[in-house]
């Protein structure tokens, strides 16, 4: 489709009947006064009692275990950039969508007018108490480290910035069953991470977290090669500046096994991909052009396995994979953070998902007679029903085991 026919379809889509694509819907009776009466005064002074008593009946009394606060300052939108909460607020909508139709669970924007981050930060405290948990969403680096750092010490609900971390969970179980086809150990495989920006940080602590050897990770910015001899590193380029006597991508490139673009489009060519290992993974993840196109890729070498960000090719790195089941099992055993143990979980369960027999439903709705793993299928599709019972349960059962969980391992999971 044409990118104008597609504004233009677009533009239909959100503005067509009532402006927006969510809407709050009542979910009790309300049809007579005895209903109201129970809704609102007085027989609301109830609940609100209780929950005076014990702020944790919140969770018995109200949607709180229920709902997430997908908040943005709109400082980093999609490939968008900069342009501000408000025209962020499409984008934070159709977040809400994904939360609802893949985990079930409702999720509300919130656009918040502040690039400051003291302000930032306490404006998201102020309304925490809301929610159940909360998604930071496209706010820009490096002040989203800092910003979700203080949220996660300051609250005690679930604070995840899916920009950084959803993309690191689904290109880590990437990385995971690629190794697995290969053979390859991961404290021994060369990393080399094109992008400096809070997917990519991210991405090379998670690695680094499933055993990855970080003197083996090289990353790259506009500039050419973080190296410990520049003096131009903030502290978190500074992590993983390297003191290979090497300045450009090209030189880092060769002999890797594994490339990870989080950057932008051309940037890899088919003899950079020839320079590296035996059975390299490439995973171009720039949206909508990738570092190299994946028939580039695929032509430079017949041992390659390709992942974009691209709906359209296989091996689609999707934080949807992620952030629904992730805050899923979160809110099912009203834990108090996200942390590693659980990011880890989310991570493995997706490359042992990917590992067994495919339903045939998935392979239909991809319009393929059969889909099984192998190097066209490291991760699994959006449309398998077993995610939201395997990644949330690992996800539910990392929190219990980690000590973050409010509450046992619901029923539902049991069985």
């Amino acid at each position: 489709m044409e990118k104008k026919e597609l504004e233009k379809e677009a533009l239909a889509y959100h503005s067509d009947g009532r402006p927006g694509k969510i809407e709050i819907r009542a979910i009790k009776p309300d049809a007579t006064q005895h209903d109201l009466s129970l809704a609102y005064t007085p027989g609301v002074a109830g609940p609100c009692l209780e929950i005076a008593g014990n702020p944790d009946d919140a969770y018995a009394y109200t949607i709180k275990g229920n709902l997430v606060a997908v908040i943005t300052n709109g400082t980093a939108v999609l490939g968008l950039g900069d342009i501000g909460p408000l025209a962020a607020k499409p984008v934070m909508e159709g977040k809400c969508m994904l939360f609802k139709h893949f985990g079930g669970i409702d999720a509300f924007d919130i656009e918040v007018d502040a690039q400051n981050t003291d302000e930032f930060v306490s404006a998201v405290r102020a309304i925490a108490p809301t929610f159940g948990g909360i998604n930071l969403e496209d706010i820009k680096a490096p002040e989203c480290f800092e910003i979700e750092r203080r949220l996660v010490e300051a609250l005690e609900i679930p604070v995840m910035h899916d920009d950084q971390h959803g993309t690191a969970i689904i290109a880590s179980a990437a990385l995971l069953n690629a190794l697995h086809l290969s053979g390859k150990r991961i404290e021994e495989v060369h990393i080399v991470v094109n992008g400096a920006g809070a997917a990519a940080i991210a991405c090379a602590r998670m690695f680094v977290s499933l055993g990855a050897d970080r003197a083996k990770i090289t990353m790259c910015d506009s500039r050419g090669v973080v190296t410990s001899r520049r003096n131009d590193l903030n502290d978190l380029k500074r992590e993983f500046a390297t003191d290979r006597p090497i300045a450009t991508l090209r030189e880092a490139i060769v002999g890797a096994d594994v490339f990870l673009g989080v950057s932008k489009a051309g940037v890899l060519d088919g003899e950079m991909v020839r320079s590296m290992a035996g059975q390299p993974l490439v995973m171009a993840l720039a949206n909508p052009q990738p570092e190299i196109a994946y028939e580039e890729a695929k032509a430079a070498r017949a041992d390659v396995i390709v992942a974009t960000g691209r709906t359209d090719y296989p091996n689609q790195v999707n934080n949807v994979l992620g952030f629904p089941y992730i805050f899923r099992g979160a809110l099912d055993v009203h834990a108090r953070k996200i942390n590693e143990e659980m990011k880890l979980a989310a991570a493995r369960a997706l490359a042992e998902l990917a590992r067994e027999e495919v339903p045939d439903e998935v392979a239909k709705a991809y319009g393929m007679e059969h889909l099984a793993f192998g190097p066209d299928y490291l991760i699994p599709k959006l449309t398998d029903p077993r995610l939201r019972r395997r990644v949330s349960r690992a996800v539910a059962e990392a929190a219990i085991a980690s000590g973050v969980a409010r509450c046992p391992l619901p029923e539902t999971y049991r069985s």
